[in-house]
């Protein structure tokens, strides 16, 4: 099961279209843009990287409750019951 927050996360697409109103002795409108860019690209990395981290989150929940089905019935034999090589196998498994 995935958690998330409440809140809804900024995504790139939405700070590389956000627009700001102009003012007398405001910020240079070039450095802000600039810095938006920079910022939707960081944001970019980081979704694929979460996505890639979940797909294989997924995989790993996956592969894991298959060896948990494979092994329920295993049990752990004390080394001095078990057979020595060469004999039939008469193990617990």
């Amino acid at each position: 099961m995935i958690y998330r927050s409440g809140r809804r996360m900024l995504r790139p697409d939405k700070v590389r279209v956000k627009r700001f109103g102009s003012r007398w002795r405001g910020l240079d409108p070039a450095e802000v843009y600039a810095y938006l860019r920079a910022l939707a690209d960081e944001l970019d990395r980081a979704c694929q990287a979460e996505s890639v981290a979940r797909l294989e989150a997924e995989r790993l929940r996956h592969a894991l409750g298959e060896w948990r089905s494979r092994h329920a019935r295993c049990w752990f034999v004390d080394p001095q019951r078990r057979t020595p090589p060469g004999t039939p196998n008469r193990g617990p498994w």
